[in-house]
């Protein structure tokens, strides 16, 4: 009765558990590797499909106008459709899967809680024991994926150079990475890019340091700093 009530929210938890279920059976080829790049791309339409949904939920009145697009560009599950978009037919990155499994598996988890809220306070409490841990450590699961998105720029311009990329991809992602940084509701993209400078910056001022690392450290930290956008 709970499911049926929700038809919006149920549809998007099946969904997430179908994500988790493909992504799980990527990076862990149980059936064969074969089978494992068919599941990768499954996890990430089914990604798309939950991004989809959760976009129309934020934004019901679709427009053809400017305005909405600037709208759905601030919203986090834009920003996922566009990273299913990028990947799904992109040779097979198991650095670009995390992302989708772990958003997936936290959202399915508030989610099951709610289900089993429902049937009862004292339902499947091993389940709830489980969730509950997953709740405990959201905060470095989101730090985790945030790391992810980071890195996953270089990789695509390192898979463009060796051909398993295209060439658009790199500035495809690019945008992608910048509406992560300038996400309201998730900062950790943020939050991880000012952690990773600090430890960058702490690690060459040190004497042991070559000076040619030094400077080249600096230039990077100086180039990407002019690629960040302005955040209000």
């Amino acid at each position: 009765q709970f499911l049926m009530a929700n038809k919006l929210d149920t549809a998007m938890w099946l969904s997430r558990l179908f994500t988790v279920y493909c992504s799980a059976l990527f990076v862990l080829p149980l059936l064969g590797l074969h089978e494992a790049a068919s599941f990768y791309q499954r996890a990430l339409l089914a990604n798309a499909l939950t991004s989809a949904l959760r976009l129309h939920q934020r934004l019901p009145h679709f427009q053809l106008s400017r305005a909405f697009l600037a709208q759905a560009l601030l919203e986090d599950s834009c920003h996922y459709l566009l990273y299913s978009l990028i990947f799904v037919n992109s040779y097979p990155v198991t650095m670009s899967i995390f992302p989708v499994l772990l958003f997936s598996l936290l959202h399915a988890a508030t989610y099951t809680k709610k289900v089993l809220d429902a049937k009862g306070s004292n339902s499947l409490p091993l389940l709830r024991s489980l969730l509950d841990k997953l709740s405990t450590n959201q905060q470095n699961i989101l730090k985790f994926i945030a790391c992810n998105e980071i890195f996953l720029m270089p990789a695509t311009v390192f898979m463009l150079f060796s051909g398993q990329g295209s060439l658009l991809q790199p500035f495809i992602y690019y945008r992608f990475l910048t509406l992560r940084y300038s996400s309201r509701r998730n900062p950790y993209c943020r939050t991880l890019f000012n952690e990773l400078r600090i430890v960058v910056e702490h690690l060459i001022m040190k004497p042991a340091c070559p000076l040619f690392v030094r400077r080249l450290c600096l230039q990077s930290i100086a180039f990407i700093s002019r690629l960040a956008p302005t955040v209000a």
